[in-house]
């Protein structure tokens, strides 16, 4: 269990260990339920982002681009158990 320390302004610092498990980094936000038995539960909201954050992805430099034509066949040939 990890301990923390509780600022003359009422603030807490929460570990480095502990943000690392929430998986979340300076600027990010965390929520706070609290439990009627006066204990808290903490967690980061799931990250949400477009379909276009991953486009690009898969780029490699020097890597010819195909066409989705070229890309189907590559698929199918795979399938199929011939080797390009």
């Amino acid at each position: 269990m990890t301990q923390l320390t509780i600022t003359a302004k009422g603030q807490v610092t929460l570990r480095k260990d502990v943000l690392e498990h929430l998986g979340v980094r300076p600027g990010d936000k965390i929520e706070v339920e609290k439990l009627p038995n006066g204990g808290l539960v903490i967690h980061a909201p799931r990250k949400t982002g477009k379909i276009s954050d991953v486009f690009g992805m898969l780029k490699r430099p020097g890597q010819p681009k195909l066409t989705i034509e070229e890309i189907n066949e590559v698929i199918a040939d795979s399938w199929a158990g011939k080797g390009r």
